[in-house]
């Protein structure tokens, strides 16, 4: 893989290659293009789940919601015949309060992590996030229960415990920029790259990989796995484009980041959107986002047919043409 970092230490390097940094992308994307009437339909991932779900979407499938202590007292009617699911807090932010439950041993619940927890545990979990102890500006929160993603054999190498996840950033409606993220040890399974996962930057044209870092810095092999990145290629890359660009249309965001999981029995599905999305796509790729953002720009209105869309960035944003990726890596393909 192509060392891209070793010169971003420079202000005019980053501003020569399109870097997008924060006040630009808060005033120039997000106030510009983002309706602040449309944030809680993102920044409340409850709400998120529901308009997916009824714009037919595919996402992970919601059990149950929680919206009060009495709901609590009767989560376990609900949990009792599941052996695997997912609790998030609505209104978290950064894996904060998300609790992964993978199997069940007598009594005891068994997290990601291999660590077991009981139900007075997981009840004590709840209470904690309907007080808002994970949510944002420690607000009042609720929390809901929702299907485990199942990850394929193929993502056993590159990932550590947790499920690996795809971010696709998307401006009106076509998809600019992606990466893959995996869970490590450091990040305790948790697909989040502030926390120590690796960032992998896939090539639009082709889902290849092209770069990867942790902590923002380079690296050619998974930490924990020693399966070497340069290998990856996603499976069915233009379903998960057209999947992503589709959420322009849901969510009238103009600036929007969709978070993908693919699951080994349903494929791609929808697992969150953000109406701020944060900039280290662009560390993980070894590209700026300035240049795709005004291309697009230049483009005027945006084409009704989602194809048009998806079709313009797999040709104006990939590294290279499809063919000749094909000779550059002997890929494992992940479906």
């Amino acid at each position: 893989m192509k060392n891209w970092f070793k010169d971003w230490v420079s202000p005019s390097y980053l501003r020569r290659h399109g870097v997008l940094g924060m006040n630009y992308r808060n005033t120039g994307f997000i106030a510009r293009y983002n309706d602040r009437s449309r944030f809680p339909l993102v920044d409340n991932k409850l709400l998120t789940k529901q308009v997916v779900e009824r714009s037919q979407i595919a996402a992970p499938k919601l059990i149950d919601v929680v919206e009060s202590q009495h709901d609590i007292e009767e989560i376990t009617e609900t949990l009792k015949d599941l052996q695997q699911f997912v609790i998030k807090p609505a209104h978290g932010s950064g894996g904060k309060g998300i609790l992964v439950i993978t199997a069940r041993e007598g009594d005891e619940f068994v997290k990601a992590s291999g660590a077991h927890i009981t139900l007075d545990e997981l009840k004590r979990h709840l209470s904690n996030t309907l007080s808002g102890l994970h949510s944002l500006g420690g607000r009042p929160d609720h929390a809901f229960v929702e299907t485990l993603v199942q990850v394929g054999d193929l993502f056993a190498d590159y990932s550590h415990e947790g499920v690996p996840d795809i971010r696709i950033i998307v401006f009106q409606g076509y998809p600019v920029m992606g990466m893959l993220r995996l869970a490590t040890r450091a990040s305790d399974g948790k697909a989040n790259l502030h926390q120590g996962a690796v960032g992998v930057g896939l090539d639009l044209a082709t889902g290849r990989a092209i770069s990867a870092v942790q902590h923002d810095e380079p690296l050619t092999h998974h930490p924990d796995t020693g399966s070497e990145l340069a290998r990856i290629r996603i499976g069915n890359w233009k379903q998960l484009l057209t999947l992503a660009a589709r959420c322009f249309e849901v969510t009238k965001l103009g600036y929007l980041g969709c978070d993908i999981v693919i699951d080994r029995d349903r494929g791609p599905l929808i697992l969150e959107l953000n109406a701020r999305p944060g900039l280290s796509v662009q560390i993980a790729n070894g590209a700026g986002l300035i240049p795709r953002l005004h291309a697009i720009e230049a483009l005027g209105d945006v084409p009704v047919d989602v194809a048009d869309r998806v079709e313009y960035s797999m040709t104006h944003f990939g590294s290279r043409s499809a063919a000749a990726q094909e000779t550059l890596w002997e890929e494992e393909t992940i479906q």
